[in-house]
């Protein structure tokens, strides 16, 4: 499958048709390239997006949505829970390692 036809699921699967122009740019420009290059699964790509969404901070409606996406391609509540677990306390220690020194 090449690309185009990639996207054309892309698109299908983001209700292109019904929601006009911007989705139409939002999934070609944004998510078109990452989605359809190859080497990793929609499993793999969808834990990878969460994982930089919940280390970058402030965008939990992104992180929300993206949980709810990994779900969907397999990666359970619990796996989620896990994998922020292991980003937790890494952060927690960072930030009073940082607050001490000042």
């Amino acid at each position: 499958m090449h690309s185009g036809e990639k996207r054309a699921i892309l698109r299908k699967k983001a209700g292109r048709e019904t929601n006009g122009q911007v989705n139409k740019w939002l999934v070609d420009n944004c998510f078109g390239d990452y989605y359809t290059r190859g080497g990793r699964d929609f499993r793999q790509r969808e834990l990878i997006t969460f994982c930089f969404l919940a280390a970058q901070g402030g965008c939990e409606p992104q992180l929300v949505s993206h949980a709810a996406a990994n779900m969907r391609v397999g990666n359970g509540r619990e796996f989620l829970i896990k994998v922020v677990s292991q980003r937790l306390l890494p952060a927690a220690l960072r930030a009073a390692s940082t607050s001490c020194a000042a």
